[in-house]
């Protein structure tokens, strides 16, 4: 992947669990299939964890991914960049419950990156960002609307 920093979005990663007794419908992966062909984000990166009833790890990234492993997610065969590691494997481990399994997806915001590449020619620096949880936004406009 060639890119030059000036023309990156913001990038994010997401940890997704699935417990053992998760439905597993498939219909997030095309969602999110969506947000790749129309190029609101790109996908830099992905790996998985499974975590044993007894709390051992293990996981593997997006080499040689097919259906019977990782169902719809097989999508993302080759998708990975070196960003995601060992440390960031035992990170998610220690996030999920046992007899649990997640996925690290490592994404550009691309619908962004003009928006920022603007801010870097005007010399501009991100020197802080943060991710604020949806549900703290709902318990936030619950309390401001209670208040009221």
């Amino acid at each position: 992947m060639q890119a030059n920093e000036d023309e990156l979005g913001p990038i994010d990663i997401v940890v997704i669990a699935y417990p053992a007794d998760a439905p597993m419908t498939g219909e997030a992966v095309p969602l999110f299939m969506d947000l790749i062909r129309g190029g609101t984000i790109r996908v830099l990166d992905v790996m998985f964890v499974m975590k044993d009833a007894d709390g051992t790890f293990s996981g593997f990234d997006a080499t040689d991914l097919d259906e019977d492993s990782v169902g719809d997610f097989a999508a993302f065969a080759g998708a990975s960049s070196g960003l995601l590691g060992d440390e960031d494997l035992a990170t998610a481990a220690d996030a999920i419950e046992p007899g649990s399994a997640a996925v690290m997806i490592v994404y550009e915001n691309r619908w962004a990156a003009p928006f920022v590449a603007a801010v870097r020619r005007n010399g501009g620096r991100l020197v802080a960002s943060e991710r604020i949880p949806a549900q703290d936004l709902l318990d936030a406009l619950d309390a401001a609307e209670a208040a009221a």
